[in-house]
């Protein structure tokens, strides 16, 4: 289905990729509900969107909150006359090792906060955005309908990412389950997984920090949000794709 037939639900879309996503979608003629916890950062997306061929709505929500997102899909779909369409992106970092000496010798570990909340918000967020847009697409008879959850190259394991990997592994299997779950509503699934992204987080990083870190990568650069949101339009609109996850990485492999 071509991308200018889908009403679009983008979480974590006022910055980022999810920025791109929601900006690019609205360029394609896609309508777009997208959320954020900053509600300025939400205003400054609307106005930025203005003009574009694609209506675009924002609206606060935490996809770590079941009521939340209950609330976010009902009104998003109000807004929008129905969804056909989600982008689970919301995310946040919380890096450390799992355990680590200090220089005083004594002993550091992850604490359970910083577990907790990169799963509440990357892997939880996605389950609870995941089960209410398909529910909303069963009882309204929607089909076709099509899931994209953004995953990370650090699903193969990262050092200093113990949460962030598990919640982004966590994120691919779960794409391939709901594939085979979901495909009789007519509902597809996909995931993509990134590689090193230019976005506010790696911009701040110092320069010689990411030069380091780009050099395993075969290109040799970051990789653009738009070539992100290039993945995401093609699994929208490739009818026969669905449980699979597309690598945009650079060649790098972890």
């Amino acid at each position: 289905m071509q991308i200018d037939k889908y009403k679009v639900l983008v979480t974590g879309g006022a910055s980022g990729m999810g920025k791109q996503f929601t900006l690019s979608l609205a360029r394609d003629g896609a309508s777009v509900a997208f959320c954020d916890v900053n509600a300025d950062a939400i205003a400054a997306v609307e106005a930025e969107a203005a003009g574009l061929p694609g209506k675009v709505k924002g609206f606060v929500a935490n996809v770590a909150k079941e009521d939340d997102v209950v609330a976010l899909v009902k009104n998003a779909a109000a807004a929008l006359g129905g969804l056909n369409g989600l982008i689970n992106n919301a995310g946040i970092l919380r890096d450390g090792m799992l355990v680590k000496l200090d220089k005083e010798g004594k002993v550091q570990k992850m604490s359970l906060a910083h577990w907790q909340a990169v799963i509440d918000v990357n892997l939880t967020g996605v389950f609870l955005c995941t089960r209410e847009f398909a529910a909303h697409c069963i009882e309204t008879q929607t089909r076709p309908a099509t899931v994209v959850s953004i995953s990370s190259i650090s699903r193969h394991g990262n050092m200093g990412q113990t949460n962030y990997s598990a919640a982004k592994a966590g994120i691919v299997a779960d794409t391939k389950l709901w594939a085979g779950e979901l495909a009789r509503y007519g509902i597809r699934t996909g995931a993509i997984a990134p590689g090193f992204t230019r976005t506010p987080i790696l911009e701040a990083m110092r320069p010689e920090v990411l030069e380091a870190a780009l050099k395993p990568v075969p290109l040799r650069r970051l990789g653009e949000p738009e070539e992100m949101y290039l993945a995401a339009k093609f699994i929208f609109e490739n009818d026969y794709f669905t449980g699979r996850v597309v690598e945009v990485d650079g060649g790098l492999s972890l």
